[in-house]
């Protein structure tokens, strides 16, 4: 069970209980559910019966959110956990961990494990995570343990990733074009120019990026999001003619490890629930370490 806490401000005297719980953030859908759980929502203490009802200044508006009823199974396995309290879970995901169960994966998943974890406390929730990774991303993913975080978060989450790409970058620069799927039945995300009719698709995508160093024929780069749609990265890198190391789905060649070399090693938020400003940070995974070796860098020198 979370509990919220929200006091009415002088300028919001007499407006409607729903006005002052959309104001802070609370959805619709949320408002609805906590009307039919007995104490889900208080006014100075006393039942709310009725969100169409006015407040007063210094009023206390409380809701008790209910843990989720159905969550997925718990497969417990180790989790590098960054940050952790009632709202929030910050976890450093490993490049071989996919985020949720699918055809090919069930049960050996980012959300399994969460649920173990979660488990292990007494506690459940549904996954819901603030932006997803793709299995061979590593780095850290933002999970919200109720719905009102989830819906506060939305969007609002800056990453910041490193990346190590076939051929040469300098300085910085940004790819913005449209991205859309050239085959319906695969994930694989192509680029066309906004005034090339040739290819479907109205997602515009916007990376931007910054060259750290250079050596035999790899870049090193920071990166950072703008648009947040599937496989931007590796997308845009690719269709420069440098796919990211190891990403033989975007043409790289194969290589022995795992994974395309991709970290989101930063993340940005207001907590949305303590209004906190966060900044966390993950280390280069060792097999990115062992090849930054070659530019005598690390992500901390920058």
């Amino acid at each position: 069970m979370t509990e919220l806490t929200f006091i009415v401000a002088p300028g919001e005297d007499d407006r409607l209980i729903k006005t002052i719980l959309r104001a802070r953030g609370v959805s619709v859908r949320l408002t609805n559910q906590l009307k039919r759980v007995p104490g889900g929502m208080r006014l100075n203490g006393g039942a709310v019966a009725r969100t169409i009802d006015p407040v007063k200044a210094g009023d206390v508006l409380t809701l008790r959110i209910p843990e989720d009823a159905e969550t997925l199974e718990a497969i417990d396995f180790p989790l590098d956990i960054v940050y952790e309290d009632g709202d929030l879970l910050v976890v450093d995901k490993p490049p071989t961990l996919p985020m949720h169960p699918s055809h090919n994966h069930q049960g050996d998943t980012l959300a399994n494990a969460v649920a173990a974890h979660l488990a292990k406390k007494g506690a459940q929730a549904a996954f819901r995570a603030a932006g997803r990774l793709d299995k061979g991303t590593s780095g850290l993913v933002v999970c919200c343990l109720h719905s009102y975080a989830a819906s506060r978060l939305n969007g609002r989450v800056e990453k910041i990733y490193f990346a190590l790409a076939h051929g040469e970058y300098h300085g910085a620069g940004t790819f913005k074009n449209v991205l859309y799927r050239p085959f319906a039945h695969r994930t694989l995300r192509a680029c066309r120019d906004y005034d090339d009719p040739r290819a479907p698709g109205d997602e515009t995508a916007v990376t931007h990026w910054e060259a750290l160093g250079y050596r035999e024929g790899i870049s090193l780069l920071r990166v950072r999001l703008e648009t947040g749609r599937t496989h931007q990265i590796r997308a845009h890198f690719a269709h420069h003619g440098t796919p990211l190391l190891g990403d033989d789905y975007y043409g790289a060649p194969p290589r022995e490890e795992p994974g395309h070399f991709l970290h989101c090693g930063a993340v940005k938020f207001i907590h949305p629930v303590t209004g906190e400003d966060m900044q966390l940070e993950t280390a280069l995974p060792e097999r990115f370490v062992k090849m930054t070796k070659l530019f005598r860098l690390s992500i901390n020198d920058n």
